[in-house]
């Protein structure tokens, strides 16, 4: 487990898997995030549990609050090469009323840490809807740099938008 001063990543429990499904089936949510096809409560769950350990290439933590003690979010790295040293940064509060608290913040920067002295990455990247102004403001907070852009590349109630492409370096100064 990896311990801020608000949150902390844990991975996740069997139980929680229906509270993930809430929070994939809730659209203000989901508003800025590819969210796929609909599933079944059950098939969720079943995949959930089918899921596995952590691995190097994909690493998906629960974001604790440790004020009181309940999930809120998730962070992952996914894609992670050891001999490309890179993976990409998914992240996602689900409770509501735990946006605006610094939460998402700090749950990024501890996400990057591991990812650059556990699993001795050289990048962290992410993809990220140029009108998720919320998501930017954390990006930007922790040292992200925007690399690119790509047009008209994500598709939300009949409106196409672009996105930006983010990284921080391991050698890039993390803001706290």
């Amino acid at each position: 487990m990896t311990t801020g001063h608000l949150v902390r990543l844990r991975p996740i429990e069997p139980d929680e898997w229906e509270t993930l499904w809430r929070w994939n089936n809730d659209r203000d949510v989901m508003r800025w995030m590819f969210d796929g096809y609909r599933q079944t409560l059950a098939r969720y769950v079943a995949r959930g549990e089918e899921r596995g350990p952590n691995t190097y290439g994909d690493v998906l933590f629960g974001i604790q609050t440790l004020a009181e003690p309940r999930l809120v979010g998730l962070v992952r790295l996914s894609g992670a090469n050891p001999e490309i040293g890179r993976a990409e940064l998914d992240i996602y509060l689900g409770e509501k009323d735990s946006w605006g608290h610094g939460y998402a913040t700090e749950a990024t920067r501890l996400m990057c840490r591991y990812g650059f002295e556990e699993m001795r990455l050289h990048s962290v990247y992410l993809w990220v809807v140029t009108e998720n102004v919320a998501a930017r403001r954390v990006y930007d907070k922790v040292g992200f740099r925007e690399d690119g852009r790509h047009r008209e590349c994500f598709r939300r109630d009949g409106e196409w938008y672009d996105m930006y492409l983010m990284s921080l370096l391991a050698s890039d100064p993390m803001q706290n």
